[in-house]
């Protein structure tokens, strides 16, 4: 083994077989037992056909490295961070590759209290250990046991606790639970719905499980995958569309006419929801794009803060800033009563409230902001020479520019509008984003004019 190309910045991701295989979660439940030395861990895994043996090899691992197992099943994410500070655990890990395509496979981290572990706090430490493979050896009768849990009843008392379920008005949503990603989950939010008769109406698009990805990548960042629940919205007269990413830390809107909102507004509105309740806390955002999420920050007396792009790294500046919610343009929401950890079913559920509390439509709750900051989406570019283009656009730009930035890639602001550029930490790619100041053209006119200068692959 010469080279992991499976670790990243801030989780595991790899083609299952030549990235990632047995062999290297077990090596990867020893070196994360190695480092951490938990008496018990938290697993869980996605869907995907590879998860639930990867799963089993990593918890080989964990308990010859003397730590007892708790495999909470078919799970996302945020099942296994809940799982972990609600149980008490020294740590969790979650087997998945969330957006990527059937054939990856990859692993979040965690220690205790769902602290994320990357490459700045102890990922390339793991990797060292998976790398040398010359683990202390543990005596058999130190050996961790294997048990089966479930935390699913708990979990989902968590989400709900963020709204007032019978204050929520009539309304239809479709759910795109991405292969069936999700579809545990809404089902068991919506048997309590009907059981308080709570006037929800859910309108289930893929929603049974199936890792063979039957209904293409589940990934709704991709204009091509956005196509099914926008239609549902529109077929079925709905009030919003949510369709969840692969593990379902992330779910993406739809407003009641079809349309894709980006995250990005999200952030804001739920930003300022939380000020209304929290004046004067801190909220982080991501590097990417930030003008909107600012502008409603300060104006409602909060504190933003700018945070690295990538889960690992929000949920670290989440803690130490105390901040009470953050959000990434990427469609990730932090909580800090959810341990600091992002969701994929809380915003949804807040985003409902707001509708019913403020009585309008999705669409009138952002489309104000959305004149105001327009944005171009994110732009992927597949370069072989990221950071010689990336330099050169940094020298084509920085002579005019009011500041520069270097939190994550390159951003680079003007008087009316701004862009950052960056390559991503988990895929082979470059990410472009553009916004401006009420100036849509503008954002147009320097998307095309930066990614004339990139070149690449779409």
């Amino acid at each position: 083994m010469n080279r992991l190309t499976c670790f990243k910045a801030y989780d595991i991701r790899g083609k299952v077989g030549e990235e990632l295989n047995e062999d290297i979660a077990y090596r990867i439940g020893r070196g994360y037992g190695e480092f951490i030395k938990p008496l018990c861990v938290i697993v869980g895994g996605d869907v995907r056909l590879s998860s639930e043996t990867l799963k089993l090899a990593l918890a080989n691992g964990l308990q010859d490295a003397g730590a007892d197992v708790y495999d909470i099943g078919v799970s996302g994410s945020e099942e296994v961070y809940f799982a972990t500070c609600y149980l008490g655990m020294d740590g969790g890990v979650e087997v998945t590759a969330s957006h990527n395509p059937m054939n990856f496979n990859g692993m979040k981290l965690v220690r205790a209290n769902a602290a994320p572990i990357s490459s700045d706090t102890g990922l390339l430490v793991i990797k060292k250990l998976v790398q040398d493979n010359a683990f202390h050896k543990v005596p058999a009768n130190k050996r961790g046991c294997y048990q089966k849990i479930t935390i699913l009843h708990e979990y989902v008392n968590c989400i709900m606790s963020y709204i007032d379920t019978k204050a929520l008005k009539p309304m239809k949503l479709v759910i795109n639970s991405g292969n069936g990603a999700a579809g545990y989950i809404i089902d068991e939010v919506e048997r309590r719905f009907k059981r308080d008769c709570i006037p929800v109406t859910f309108m289930k698009v893929h929603h049974q499980a199936d890792g063979n990805f039957p209904n293409g990548i589940p990934n709704p960042l991709l204009p091509a995958c956005r196509d099914d629940t926008a239609q549902a919205v529109l077929m079925h007269e709905a009030d919003m569309g949510i369709a969840f990413d692969g593990d379902f830390d992330r779910c993406f809107l739809f407003d009641e006419k079809g349309n894709f909102i980006e995250g990005y507004y999200i952030v804001g509105l739920l930003g300022e929801a939380f000020l209304h309740s929290n004046p004067g806390a801190k909220i982080i955002h991501d590097s990417r794009l930030f003008w909107n999420t600012i502008d409603i920050v300060k104006k409602e007396g909060g504190v933003p803060v700018m945070s690295k792009t990538g889960h690992s790294f929000m949920k670290e500046r989440m803690r130490k800033e105390d901040a009470i919610y953050g959000g990434e343009m990427s469609a990730h929401h932090y909580f800090r009563d959810f341990f600091y950890c992002d969701s994929g079913m809380i915003p949804w559920l807040m985003v409902a409230a707001l509708l019913s509390a403020k009585g309008k439509t999705l669409s009138q709750l952002v489309s104000g902001r959305i004149q105001a900051y327009p944005v171009s989406g994110e732009i992927n570019r597949d370069l072989t020479d990221a950071y010689q283009k990336m330099q050169y656009i940094r020298d084509m730009y920085e002579h005019e520019a009011l500041r520069i930035d270097l939190t994550d890639g390159i951003g680079i602001e003007f008087q009316d509008w701004r862009f950052n550029i960056r390559t991503s930490n988990t895929e082979p790619l470059v990410r472009l984003n553009v916004e401006s100041k009420r100036d849509s053209d503008l954002v147009d006119k320097k998307t095309k004019e930066i990614l004339k200068l990139l070149g690449g692959e779409r």
